[in-house]
This record gives structure tokens, C-alpha cells and sequence, in this order.
């Protein structure tokens, strides 16, 4: 249930809707107050983060003064959010935009906030207030020539507004009020830079900018060729995708935001804002499966020159920018959401071994040529230089799908490495790569399988395990359906899919809701992406019906525009994890599009 009321300054995390420009994001809570912006890119430090420290962090508010109801919705099939405030005197409608530009991106960021007002009027306040960046930045509020200047770090930022009264200043923020009537527009709108000069535009040109677009979304959505059942949360998800693709490098970022808890009070923070390959592989397949070519290519293509960087090693994911991410990682004097500390800037896992990356650029290299791409010889040389590179480290143990600090010859890890030799003997029979190893690719391969069959199935659970050696289970282990590791008939996919189903499940029979692995339960929630894992492969055994019946039910655990984050309180529906999560929203165009072909070949559709 949408919720506006705040403990103790949170607001749950269902009760936000994203913003993005394909550089940076926003999160504005059901309440009309934006706790976090990370702009001009994604991974700057945030201009505001009240999501993870309310007193401090900062945030822009705008809101009726009065007690209100709230109901919100994005306008159709774009990224411009409409929050609609009744109040006893009055309807206010606010429309929230990250900007584009006429051309594309703009080259400054524009949060830009209208009002209009439906009914009455309603007295309003508002407030922008620049925090910390969970680097300790100390935000300064000054006047230059009757502009509202702010500098955040090495950044400038301006306030521009129209019909919102006279301002407050302090020296770290401004805040105003003023009574929303019937007739043209109010405007709230921030503008900020990095380091640099600082064009401050007009109400006028910021006002006509988010109609622009609103257009600019719609067009680009329109080209999604998708038209099966569970259209809605598919465009939905392909939209908070493109959202947080950064332009121009195309890289794809995990999540909006950082250190947003696996479970409230918990250790469990991290800082999703890299792209990892594992996504980038998610992406090209979700984005073919929509008929998103340029999309396909553009994340294929960053892919490859993400990972020519160390090749014929990986990375488990590189920073935004295409280059290799740090491992280093700090804890930021924040208090973290609801009291989940700590809250971490930068992620140790980049210094980790994920086998399973070999599996995932591979397999994105086959999908892409499949859907009408081709390899340059130096790619070619590439990949053929990273089959090898599998046969050497595959029998190694890793850290896993999971980024585990346990190393363990994890299942999914030794699947990932038979799905990179498998897609690399098909590249080479289309011509895409050549190499004289491709017997060495086939002996291993086969090896790899046998392997598999020998250590990690367990007899008692009639299941492939977690890893080597134990009877646990993996949620991930599901995606053995996906990948074709496992055939449609196969009856060992079959007991594992029951084996998790029931091991693994959160609740009751009915719940579609999965931990990730063995032993999860009141550590941390339920794991978006494992109950969109499910729903495929149960539609690749052929049982139709039971994903339908799950997919319906993950569907109506979306907030209510749509969103998902990392995870899934079973215990009251909350979000939980960093939000919006890409993983979830692959995941969940991965489910509906797979399920809505299967039930059409065998011609039973979707009421």
C-alpha cells in the first residue's frame, strides 16, 4: 500500500518512483520529496541523500502544508512522474522530470518539478536542500545577481523557479511557501554541473522541457515491438532499464542507488552503482526480446571494450565509465536507511573471482549474433582467447554467482563455464571466431557436464546443490533452464525446480517469493530475480500454468508504478535492497516474454 507518513524521516522504500536522463536518477518519495539525486551521473557523490541519513543527507521537498491523500502514476510509457495531492481545500497535481535536451541529453542536469492545480487551491511549501554526498561535502547557499547559486562539492548547482513565492535563504539551502490557485503553472527546478560553468535557463525553457520529455520517452518506447500478456510491467521494466544505461557509454548500472538493506538493521549494504556482466548479458537478451536493436548493440559493444581491458581475465563488473572499477570501498558517516549501517561508497567485490562472468560475455557475444550482429576479427580473437581462459580456471572455486566471501565450487559458477564453451563452439560453426582449440573446447565442455553430474547433484534432494559437497540448494541453480544446460524434459530439472520451490520458499504454497540460497531465512529478504528464474524455468519444462500462476503474483508485488528493488520482504510485501534493481527488471522482462511465447505456440493466452 502506497504510504506517505514518515518514521523517524524514512519513508518505505515502496513508496518511491525513479527519475533518470540516462546519466543520472532521482527517487522521489510518495510525500513530493526527492531523498535522492545522483546527478550528472549515477555514481556521483549524491547532491541529495536523505534516503540514508534524513537530517543530513538533504533533499527537495514540495508538498501541500496541509493534511493530503496521494495518488501517482507515470504518464504513459515515459519516465515523467505525476503525483496528484487532494487535500480538503484543493487537488494539486506536481509532474516530475529529469530533462532530456532537443537532441538527446542535455549537457547540464534539470530536475525540474510543475505544478498545477486541478481544484481550489492548496497551500504548498518547499524546500532544496543539498546534503553531505556521503563524502562529507559541505553544501554553500548564496545569490548572484537574483540567481540562487549552490555549491555541492566541485559542482554548481542553480534553483530556477516561477510562482512558488519569495525564498528563504540560509546558508546551506532555501525553502519558500506560497498557495497553488487555479491558472498557469508554479515551477520548482534544480540545474547542477560538475566541475565548470553553470547555464541557468528559464522557467519558460525548463517548463517546455518536460512535456519534450515526456515525447522523447514515449518515442522511444513506441519502438518496442513486444505485444504479448504482461506488456505493462515488460515496458515498464525495458523503461527504468534505459534509465539506468549511461549515456554515452552505454554501461548499464546494477541499481540507482547504494547501501539500501538486504534486511532493515542488517550489514548487508552494498553499492550497486557499477555495471556488472552479469547484467550487461541480461540486458542484450531482455533488449532483443523487445526489439531493441540499438539498445542490443550499444550494450554489447561496451561490453567488449569494458572487458579488452584485462582480457582474458574478468572483472565481475567495471565502473560506469567503461574502466576497470576498484575494489576499494569505504563506509560514509551516514546513518544508513532505517538504521542499516553501514552505509559503503565502492564495492570489494570488484576484486573478486566470478567464473560464472566467463558464461554470462559469452553468452551475450551469441546472442548479439544471433540477432543479426557481427564480430571483428580482434573481437573474434577475443573470445576465442577467453574459451581457453575457461578450460584453464573452470575446476578452480570462486566466489560465486552471490559475490560469497566463502570460495567454493559453486554450481551455478561451473554451469556459467559450460555455457562459455558451449556458446563459443556455436560462434565458431557460424564463423564468428576461429581456433585451432575448439577439440579442447569440446573435451572440456563435456568434462565440465560430467563434473557437474558427478559432485553437485544431491541423491537425498534430488536436486544440483549449491556447490560441491553439500545437500544446500541455489536459487540460481534455475538458471540452468535458461541457459540450455538443462533440456525441457529432463527430470533432474524437474525435482530441482521442486526441490527449491519447496527448500527455498518464502510462505505459503501460493507465494511465488524465493531466498537465494539454503539458510537465508531472517537474514535478509526474498531475492527478486530468483522468483523470475523460476517462472522460466518452469516455462522451459513446460509447465505453463504454475508460472503463469507465479508471474501473476510476482506482478502484483511491483510498488504502484511498477518498480521492484533488490528484494522482497515475505512478511508485508516491503522492498527491500537498492531500488530500482536492473537485475529485477531483466529478470521480470526475461519471465513475461518467455512465458507469453511459450502459452501462444501452445495456444493457451493469457486472459
Amino acid at each position: 500500500m502506497l504510504t506517505s507518513t514518515r518514521a523517524d524521516g524514512y519513508l518505505p522504500l515502496r513508496s518511491y518512483a525513479v527519475l533518470g536522463d540516462m546519466r543520472g536518477a532521482a527517487l522521489v518519495g510518495a510525500d513530493g520529496a526527492v531523498d535522492w539525486l545522483a546527478v550528472p551521473v549515477l555514481d556521483a557523490p549524491p547532491i541529495c541523500a536523505s534516503l540514508l541519513d534524513p537530517a543530513e543527507g538533504g533533499s527537495i521537498e514540495l508538498c501541500p502544508i496541509v493534511p493530503f491523500e496521494v495518488t501517482r502514476r507515470y504518464v504513459d510509457d515515459t519516465l515523467v512522474l505525476e503525483t496528484t495531492f487532494t487535500t480538503a481545500e484543493g487537488t494539486v497535481r506536481v509532474t516530475d522530470a529529469l530533462n532530456r535536451g532537443a537532441a538527446g541529453e542535455l549537457p547540464w542536469a534539470e530536475l525540474a518539478r510543475r505544478v498545477d492545480v486541478e481544484a481550489g487551491e492548496v497551500p504548498m511549501r518547499w524546500s532544496v536542500r543539498p546534503g553531505h554526498g556521503l563524502c562529507g561535502i559541505r553544501p554553500w547557499c548564496h545569490q548572484v545577481d537574483a540567481q540562487v547559486r549552490m555549491l555541492v562539492g566541485d559542482r554548481q548547482a542553480s534553483v530556477v523557479t516561477e510562482g512558488v513565492g519569495p525564498a528563504v535563504f540560509g546558508d546551506h539551502g532555501i525553502e519558500g511557501h506560497f498557495v497553488a490557485r487555479v491558472g498557469g503553472p508554479a515551477l520548482l527546478a534544480v540545474v547542477a554541473t560538475d566541475a565548470g560553468p553553470l547555464y541557468v535557463p528559464t522557467p519558460v525553457e525548463v517548463l517546455a522541457r518536460i512535456d519534450a520529455t515526456a515525447e522523447t520517452w514515449r518515442r522511444w518506447s513506441g519502438q518496442i515491438t513486444y505485444d504479448g500478456a504482461w506488456r505493462d510491467i515488460v515496458v515498464r521494466s525495458a523503461l527504468t532499464l534505459k534509465a539506468l544505461t549511461v549515456a554515452p557509454s552505454s554501461a548499464i548500472a546494477g541499481a540507482a542507488t547504494t547501501s539500501l538493506p538486504e534486511k532493515v538493521g542488517g550489514e548487508r549494504n552494498f553499492d550497486y552503482r557499477y555495471a556488472w556482466i552479469r547484467d550487461s548479458s541480461f540486458a542484450i537478451d531482455a533488449m532483443a526480446r523487445l526489439g531493441l536493436s540499438e539498445e542490443v548493440h550499444s550494450s554489447l559493444s561496451w561490453l567488449l571494450r569494458a572487458v579488452a581491458q584485462m582480457s582474458p581475465d574478468l572483472r565481475v563488473f567495471y565502473a560506469l565509465d567503461g574502466d576497470v572499477a576498484s575494489a576499494d570501498m569505504r563506509a560514509a558517516d551516514a546513518p544508513g536507511y532505517r538504521g542499516s549501517a553501514p552505509v559503503h561508497v565502492g564495492n570489494a567485490a570488484a576484486g573478486q573471482t566470478q567464473l560464472g562472468c566467463f558464461g554470462d560475455l559469452i553468452d551475450a557475444v551469441w546472442r548479439y549474433v544471433g540477432n543479426g550482429g557481427c564480430l571483428d576479427p580482434a573481437d573474434g580473437a577475443m573470445i576465442a582467447a577467453l574459451a581457453d581462459r575457461t578450460c584453464d580456471l573452470w575446476r578452480s572455486p570462486d566466489a560465486g554467482l552471490w559475490e560469497l566471501g566463502d570460495p567454493q565450487p559453486y554450481t551455478i559458477s561451473k554451469i556459467g563455464c559450460w555455457v562459455a564453451l558451449d556458446r563459443a563452439l556455436h560462434l565458431a560453426d557460424a564463423g564468428q571466431l576461429t581456433s585451432l582449440h575448439q577439440g579442447r573446447w569440446h573435451a572440456e565442455r563435456a568434462a565440465i557436464r560430467s563434473w557437474i553430474d558427478a559432485h553437485c547433484w544431491s541423491a537425498t534432494k534430488r536436486a544440483y546443490t549449491f556447490y560441491a559437497g553439500t545437500d544446500d540448494l541455489d536459487a540460481a541453480v534455475l538458471l540452468a533452464a535458461r541457459t540450455g544446460y538443462c533440456a525441457g524434459d529432463d527430470p533432474r530439472l524437474h525435482t530441482t525446480i521442486d526441490a527449491i520451490a519447496s527448500e527455498l520458499r518464502a510462505g505459503g504454497a501460493d507465494t511465488p517469493l524465493l531466498y537465494r540460497y539454503s539458510g537465508q531465512e531472517g537474514k535478509e529478504g526474498t531475492f527478486t530475480a530468483c522468483a523470475c528464474w523460476m517462472v522460466e524455468a518452469l516455462t522451459h519444462a513446460g509447465r505453463l500454468d504454475e508460472a503463469t500462476a507465479r508471474l501473476e503474483a510476482l506482478v502484483g508485488l511491483a510498488n504502484d508504478v511498477g518498480l521492484y528493488s533488490e528484494e522482497i520482504d515475505p512478511a508485508g510485501d516491503e522492498l527491500l535492497g537498492n531500488i530500482p534493481q536492473t537485475l529485477s527488471h531483466l529478470a521480470v522482462i526475461g519471465a513475461a516474454t518467455a512465458l507469453s511465447e511459450a502459452r501462444a505456440k501452445a495456444h493457451q493466452p493469457v486472459a
